[in-house]
């Protein structure tokens, strides 16, 4: 038996409240890394206002309100189930060390983005720069509980999971009143000037070790309710704008994929369509069982274009039936269609593999 299935054994009876074991783990440990659609509670120690560690996010969550933005799992808490691992704690959390990281760590920040500056108007985030200071960190703690001869085979045969630039877009380059990107960058250079950023960190988790690398897009933002409440689009159809320029990045973080797996055959980079996967939600809401695609299930007050869920407000019954939670995350319904189309789906879903072929490298 490989050294590291008897390091998660030992590791699972260590572990209290760890939830979301379904089996023998498949792959030693994720580490993710990302925005407030997969934070799981680092904002939570943060001097922020994006926070969502209370009623009625998690409602659908057995351990209630964790700062997670959804009414349940995020996509990454399924991801974690289907390759047997439990709920990766958040970096933030002081209780995390020890066997807790044994099975990966959670860095992801609500407002973060790829560009240091993005979100800073919510307050306190980790960016992508600092959550990448912060695994080195992480890797440190570990250094201390491996063996130094098996750390390498360890962090290759991890996963690392990268969810970043819808924030660059929503909480930079289209509030032009707080941020000067859109005056500086056309919509092409603003994608490039992500994509190389973002190229930068990923060599940077390269060179300490890392080897597999799940990098989904941005989804059709101008179909959110929070772009839909700028009443920039007609009735019934999303803000075209938006969607476009999200969609240059895509392009280009696909194209980033297929260059870093030629320089590096040693590793394997994924390109996530979320837009693809998102996008056919929402042309086929009823094909999922969806009925409402334009608004947030949770309550958000008049101004419908905030992102979080009201405090202590009761959100619709039919969360199911609902696309979105609030004003800028999907419900966990579309989660588990995300999840299952980035661990199973086809080479339109997720390029050039997907995750369960992924984990057989």
């Amino acid at each position: 038996m490989d050294q590291w299935l008897w390091m998660m054994i030992i590791f699972y009876c260590l572990s209290s409240g760890g939830g979301g074991v379904v089996g023998a783990p498949l792959v030693p440990a994720m580490f993710v890394f990302g925005d407030s659609s997969v934070d799981n509670g680092n904002n939570n120690f943060l001097s922020s206002i994006a926070k969502s560690n209370y009623m009625p996010y998690g409602i659908d969550f057995y351990q209630g309100p964790t700062g997670r933005f959804s009414n349940g799992r995020t996509v990454v808490d399924m991801l974690g189930e289907m390759l047997g691992l439990p709920y990766v704690p958040p970096y933030a959390d002081p209780t995390t060390s020890g066997a807790r990281i044994l099975g990966g760590v959670n860095y992801a920040s609500a407002a973060a983005g790829i560009l240091e500056e993005t979100g800073r108007h919510y307050g306190e985030r980790y960016s992508l720069n600092k959550q990448v200071l912060n695994f080195e960190d992480t890797l440190n703690q570990l250094r201390s509980q491996i063996n130094p001869s098996y750390l390498p085979q360890f962090l290759a045969k991890s996963i690392a999971v990268m969810v970043f630039g819808s924030n660059d877009y929503i909480n930079n380059y289209l509030l032009p009143s707080l941020y000067s990107t859109s005056y500086y960058y056309n919509p092409k250079d603003f994608a490039n000037l992500l994509l190389n950023h973002y190229a930068r960190q990923l060599l940077a988790l390269y060179n300490v070790g890392l080897r597999k690398f799940l990098l989904p897009g941005i989804g059709p933002l101008g179909c959110i309710p929070n772009q839909l409440a700028t009443g920039k689009a007609p009735p019934g159809r999303c803000v075209s704008y938006v969607n476009e320029i999200v969609g240059m990045f895509n392009e280009g973080l696909r194209s980033l994929v297929d260059q870093l797996n030629s320089y590096h055959p040693g590793a394997i980079f994924v390109y996530g369509n979320t837009y693809g996967a998102m996008g056919d939600t929402l042309n086929n809401p009823a094909t999922y069982g969806f009925s409402v695609t334009n608004r947030g299930c949770c309550d958000m007050g008049i101004d419908l274009a905030q992102i979080t869920c009201l405090p202590l407000s009761i959100p619709c019954t039919d969360r199911n039936q609902y696309i979105f939670w609030d004003a800028f995350h999907p419900t966990q319904a579309v989660y588990a269609i995300l999840a299952q189309r980035a661990f199973s789906g086809p080479l339109s879903d997720i390029y050039p593999i997907n995750i369960q072929r992924m984990i057989q490298i």
